[in-house]
């Protein structure tokens, strides 16, 4: 059941209910599933516990099937803790989106938010901003639930997938989830979560599907690096009072124009982009 069909209803909808916008999408969730707010919330801590677990299970020396992928999230951890071109934070962030996708790649249990090739960016900046700033576990429950209704509408409006629409649909759309969050918790208002989304978005606006042997690993672990920058910067952008000068539904509009103006081969196909490269088609599965 869609439950808010564009942000500006979403938004509008919170603003006559009186509640914050968390709040507002946590009760159309339970009253949408027809489950109690308990359960609504149970399922949603699951989700985090479920996050925190992939990021502390993660292992440096755990390789995936094809060999593509594992070890960057080491590499990133072990930079981190020296004098780093970008900070402390921003390499944690960046380390965290690798050892994330780099779980997935390897089989191991991750939470898909919205899909598993963009698993690594709402954990890569939640859980090192918790480290940071000091949020607590049901503060980054709150973010989740914003996060999830701009996803519902991101959904709704334009797509989370990759064959449908690109991969600005899963890292873009991803990115688009995780900055409004962010921007819940530093205390900002509804409006500048929309403008975040949108402005995540259209930063990513357009960016292909291209697996390098069908698989989600080259390049999609590293993507997931930039798709968490991406919403960092989003967010800061909008607290600062910047705004999208593209309506936020407009963007999502936009986003699944050209989506569908993608050519197939580079809508997870494998087939163009970097699944094209001579290094690519040393992994590409032969024809029978």
């Amino acid at each position: 059941m869609i439950t808010f069909d564009s942000l500006e209803q979403m938004l509008l909808d919170t603003k006559q209910s009186g509640l914050p916008l968390w709040e507002n999408i946590l009760q159309s969730d339970y009253r949408a599933q027809n489950i109690t707010r308990e359960q609504s919330l149970s399922k949603m801590t699951g989700l985090l516990d479920a996050m925190i677990h992939a990021d502390e299970s993660y292992r440096a020396e755990d390789r995936s099937a094809s060999g593509l992928s594992g070890g960057a999230g080491g590499r990133m951890s072990d930079y981190a803790k020296g004098e780093t071109l970008c900070g402390p934070f921003l390499s944690e962030v960046m380390a965290g989106a690798l050892r994330m996708g780099e779980c997935n790649a390897c089989m191991k249990r991750i939470v898909a938010a919205p899909t598993a090739g963009a698993c690594g960016v709402l954990p890569a900046v939640l859980l090192p901003y918790a480290r940071q700033f000091g949020a607590s576990k049901e503060q980054l429950v709150q973010a989740l639930y914003v996060a999830s209704g701009f996803g519902m509408v991101i959904a709704h409006r334009a797509s989370i997938s990759g064959a449908e629409g690109g991969c600005q649909a899963e890292i873009g759309s991803a990115a688009a989830m995780a900055a409004p969050a962010l921007v819940h918790l530093q205390g900002g208002t509804p409006e500048q979560m929309a403008h975040a989304c949108a402005m995540a978005v259209k930063n990513l606006l357009g960016l292909v599907c291209d697996p390098v042997g069908g698989l989600v690993e080259v390049p999609c672990v590293k993507r997931n690096v930039i798709g968490a920058m991406d919403a960092l910067s989003a967010a800061q952008m909008a607290l600062a009072g910047i705004e999208s000068r593209v309506p936020p539904d407009q963007v999502l509009d936009a986003m699944a124009e050209v989506g569908r103006s993608l050519p197939h081969i580079l809508r997870e196909t494998g087939k163009g982009g970097l699944a094209a490269t001579p290094f690519a088609q040393q992994y590409a599965p032969k024809e029978i």
